[in-house]
């Protein structure tokens, strides 16, 4: 390479991420959520139940991936005006494929289909987006969109130019049908996520939820489908959003349904009795009148860090800093930092009790993250904070994998305090969770559903599923209770050099 090319490359790749500008963001009017009414098959299911409890909600924890994936499979079948999805990401798999055939024969019976995703996995189905957005009954908005729509290096010069602004991504998830039922919590929209990967799936937790805590849900949807971090798709790819490709994506759906319908997951929805109960009417839920959801602001990228800089963390700081009894966290991606460490800490000195599951080396789909953890970890451990880290161990368990035996890896993300609160939502215990990225989360006072979370928790960490971390001679020691580890189990060498690289670069703000 000669003297001048590396003189001109770095200005070259600067004018090339400088050529990437976003459109003009269209001057579009406050576009509101269709409220809950009657005349529709939902309606008719849950208004009954709403009205026998006034001023509560109900809560039901889904912690089956096919209970997960039938609930919003057959809230988008029986949805008769709206269906508003917001999601980090959905993939083109099985149950991704199939959950877009249903958001397309809700639109073709009538319902407003809202959908809005994060552009950093949207992008990559940019043309299958930009189909749906062509039916006109279906809108399509991405959150803090890249300017180029295909291609990896383009993608990376426009990083290059502006990653402040591209760093920041929306992390909720929400599925609202008719502004009667909503979904919200850790899952995205794919395989893993559901239970129906042959290779890793997600431990995932989601709350289905009925009665006025639904329309706190669809006022957040709307504060982000109306935020100026939002394009509509037709802005950013107009020459895309056409009937003809509209047609093509009908015609590589087709095949889609036709397999699902002969696969395993189709006989467990079928014969899964919550979901059958729901199509009755006959509700499964736990009611409370003491709840609250909460929502980052959209545009959190532009809030001062501070401790307001994320209304889920603010929320969740009030909660924890005044337990008395125990509190239990899980969190696949969990990184403390000094000060939240120095709080856990504090507070088992002062006689209360905290136990966390998170990932483990092995099972973290990010080793980095590890990296972060690992730095707090001994430090945890001596001041009396219990510890299990989740194993990566192919599940014998038929019922949570529609494909049989699968690898494991946490995804859940929620909290329980003193066996009378409990929290489920997106919000992972990490600097990104607080200062970077969208967050929401539900935070519900019932001890039925505390004592059903906690139930999970101990089940995530019998030693069948999880290893305990302890500190043995001073050095760290992982138990299953038959069998024991002095180094982080069953971890490749690539892992640990990933988390070694993470620990010991100035890199946690991003984690």
């Amino acid at each position: 390479m000669t003297r001048a090319f590396r003189v001109l490359l770095p200005a070259m790749l600067l004018l090339l991420a400088a050529c990437a500008q976003l459109p003009e963001r269209p001057d579009l009017p406050p576009e509101p959520a269709i409220p809950a009414a009657q005349g529709s098959q939902l309606d008719a299911r849950i208004a009954p139940v709403e009205a026998r409890n006034p001023g509560s909600a109900g809560f039901r924890l889904l912690s089956d991936g096919p209970e997960a994936f039938a609930v919003r499979a057959h809230s988008a079948k029986l949805a008769g005006r709206s269906l508003d999805v917001q999601t980090y990401i959905w993939h083109e798999d099985l149950t991704g494929r199939f959950l877009a055939h249903a958001v397309l024969d809700a639109a073709d019976r009538g319902v407003k289909v809202r959908l809005l995703l994060d552009d950093m996995d949207a992008r990559a189905k940019n043309y299958a987006l930009a189909a749906l957005a062509a039916h006109p009954n279906i809108a399509v908005r991405l959150f803090n969109p890249l300017a180029s729509r295909a291609g990896s290096l383009s993608m990376a010069f426009e990083f290059l130019g502006g990653f402040g602004r591209l760093n920041h991504r929306m992390h909720n998830k929400s599925w609202i049908a008719d502004n009667r039922i909503a979904v919200v919590g850790g899952r995205n929209l794919g395989d893993e996520y559901f239970g129906a990967s042959d290779e890793v799936n997600f431990v995932d937790l989601d709350f289905a939820m009925i009665g006025p805590v639904v329309r706190d849900v669809s006022a957040s949807f709307d504060r982000y489908w109306n935020s100026t971090a939002v394009y509509p798709i037709s802005a950013l790819s107009p020459e895309a959003v056409t009937p003809a490709a509209l047609a093509i994506l009908r015609e590589r759906l087709a095949p889609a349904i036709e397999e699902a319908s002969h696969s395993r997951y189709a006989e467990l929805l079928r014969r899964d009795d919550a979901v059958q109960r729901m199509l009755t009417g006959d509700w499964p839920a736990t009611w409370s009148g003491e709840y609250r959801f909460v929502a980052d602001d959209p545009l959190k990228a532009l809030i001062e860090a501070g401790p307001e800089r994320s209304e889920v963390a603010a929320m969740l700081r009030s909660a924890t800093r005044n337990f008395q009894r125990e509190m239990t966290f899980i969190s696949p991606y969990f990184v403390p930092g000094k000060a939240g460490t120095a709080e856990l800490v504090d507070a088992v000195r002062s006689g209360r009790r905290i136990s966390i599951l998170t990932n483990s080396l092995a099972a973290n789909d990010v080793a980095a993250v590890h990296g972060g953890y690992s730095r707090y970890r001994r430090q945890l451990l001596a001041g009396g904070v219990g510890l299990w880290e989740l194993k990566p161990e192919r599940n014998t368990d038929a019922e949570s994998s529609l494909f049989g035996s699968s690898g494991a890896s946490l995804h859940t993300k929620a909290l329980t305090l003193d066996g009378r609160m409990l929290f489920v939502g997106s919000f992972n215990l990490d600097p990104r969770s607080v200062s970077l990225n969208t967050e929401q989360g539900v935070l519900v006072w019932n001890e039925a559903l505390t004592a059903q979370l906690e139930a999970i928790f101990h089940e995530k960490t019998a030693g069948s599923k999880a290893w305990q971390v302890s500190l043995l001679n001073g050095d760290l020691h992982w138990s299953d209770g038959s069998t024991e580890y002095d180094r982080e189990p069953m971890a490749s060498m690539g892992r640990r050099f990933q988390a070694w690289l993470a620990r010991i670069l100035p890199v946690e703000a991003q984690l």
